[in-house]
């Protein structure tokens, strides 16, 4: 099953990575460990409570004005 992973650099160091198809999240000092951790910690929730396939993510971005 291929799902997504959003990683965002955490202000003490590593990375915090989320999975939004469950709302698992994890954590890791690398963006590797993060993955790996994550990966893990989907899989278990997966067990609890199995999701169907939806299709291929898609990840985008996107900018908004800030007002300095």
């Amino acid at each position: 099953m291929l799902l997504t992973a959003v990683l965002i650099p955490a202000p003490e160091g590593g990375f915090t990575a989320l999975n939004p198809e469950t709302g698992s999240t994890s954590q890791g000092e690398t963006v590797e460990e993060a993955v790996a951790n994550l990966r893990e910690a989907t899989e278990l929730y997966l067990e609890e409570f199995p999701l169907k396939s939806t299709g291929q993510p898609l990840v985008t971005t996107f900018q908004v004005a800030v007002n300095a």
